[in-house]
């Protein structure tokens, strides 16, 4: 059976958020579905594989079609305590043994983080392209993940922002977007790891040529520009873009895998019972370099 790809919303969203159906990730990946993947990727920009139940090792040999893979270190547990590979992110609220992690700890506080708008790995020189997240064992209600499409965040913008906004270069880190929660605790290794790395505001995407806007809660300043003042603006820029019209809500099952391209969306996690676990595996593409060598 040929892959299908179909809009989930074919009537408000007909070029955002796809399902994908025609293929089981447990078997090897022919070349045609891979390119019937990238080319639904770039359209859709999120990619919904339901009922893929599949193990860390199969994860890793599909997600390394579509380029190198980064290692786990955006977040702050020693490679001695982690209970799954450095390839994948434990995007769980779960230690070594399989037990949840206490309200107060200190890993559980840090990926709160991921409940503010992101993209992942904006922080690092080379950001991420792609993000598969697997999930494998999910909370009884909440806890979905919330996409928002940053083309037609850009598309929608006044012409006047659009010319403003025009080769801006914003710092990323995760000592900021930590910072807006409250959230303080970091070694000084910790520190020395997070300086703030440059991107630009706007990107143009090199499959489908349309530009987007280079958003996350990572942002901490914009070069040429107070603070205040920047800080003001990329709040205004982030409220346009997760207005409801822009924002696809997956409500998670079991075994679902999902595909998003980090250089057209932006999104967040909601909350959920954190007594209760939610175990999801992430694969994370490089884009390889930083945004400031790649076309405007």
């Amino acid at each position: 059976m040929p892959v299908a790809i179909t809009p989930i919303d074919p009537v408000s969203r007909p070029d955002f958020a796809a399902r994908v159906n025609g293929i089981d990730l447990r078997q090897a990946t022919l070349p045609d579905d891979i390119a019937a993947i990238e080319a639904g990727i770039a359209r859709f920009g999120v990619l919904v594989f339901p009922g893929q139940d599949i193990t860390d090792d199969q994860q890793l040999e599909f997600s390394r079609h579509f380029g190198p893979l980064e290692q786990a270190t955006g977040d702050l547990t020693p490679p001695d305590k982690r209970r799954i590979s450095m390839a994948l992110n434990d995007i769980s609220n779960l230690d070594k043994d399989g037990n949840v992690l206490g309200r107060d700890d200190k890993r559980r506080l840090f990926g709160l983080g991921n409940m503010l708008w992101h993209s992942d790995s904006s922080f690092k020189e080379a950001p991420a392209r792609y993000s598969l997240l697997s999930a494998r064992k999910l909370p009884g209600e909440g806890g979905n993940t919330e996409f928002a499409d940053m083309r037609a965040a850009y598309d929608t913008l006044d012409e006047k922002t659009r010319r403003e906004i025009e080769g801006m270069v914003a710092e990323h880190s995760q000592i900021h977007s930590r910072g807006q929660l409250g959230f303080t605790d970091f070694t000084e290794e910790e520190r020395a790891q997070c300086v703030p790395v440059r991107q630009r505001l706007v990107r143009r995407h090199p499959a489908s040529g349309r530009r987007s806007l280079f958003l996350s809660a990572h942002i901490g300043a914009i070069e040429g520009m107070p603070i205040p003042e920047a800080r003001m603006l990329i709040r205004d820029l982030t409220e346009h873009a997760t207005q409801r019209e822009f924002v696809y809500v997956h409500v998670w099952q079991p075994h679902d895998l999902v595909m998003w391209d980090n250089r057209c969306t932006m999104h967040r996690a909601r909350r959920y019972d954190s007594a209760q676990v939610r175990d999801m595996r992430r694969t994370t593409v490089s884009d390889e370099v930083s945004t400031l060598v790649q076309v405007a």
